[in-house]
């Protein structure tokens, strides 16, 4: 079993910066990627950003140019740097893991940006 605890929400004025962390634990030999989800209130929820293995990065659309995903392999977490944070960036954001295993969540991490 694999264990992913999520750190760093919290509620930021618009323009502010938050650090979101993930860390994986458990029965772990690889992992393929790591990244964040978000689903904002009423909605689906969205991939926000992915990093593999070999430092392929991807992001949403909406956040690029102001969220960093960064990885370390060797201690299996994964961090997302929010800057310039939006209202609509409100949501619970999730951490992810894919592994040969299977596919992993967080419990989720509220992250509220107000005016």
């Amino acid at each position: 079993q694999v264990q992913l605890v999520e750190s760093g929400g919290g509620l930021v004025q618009a323009g502010g910066s938050l650090r979101l962390s993930c860390a994986a634990s458990g029965s772990i030999f690889s992992i393929n990627f790591m990244g964040w989800y978000r689903q904002p209130p009423g909605k689906q929820r969205e991939l926000v950003a992915l990093i593999t293995s070999g430092g392929t990065i991807s992001y949403a659309d909406s956040v690029k140019g102001r969220f960093t995903i960064s990885r370390d392999n060797a201690k299996n977490t994964v961090h997302l740097q929010m800057n310039s944070l939006k209202p609509e960036d409100t949501a619970v954001y999730y951490c992810h893991a894919q592994l040969a295993s299977g596919r992993y969540w967080g419990q989720g991490t509220q992250v509220t940006v107000s005016l």
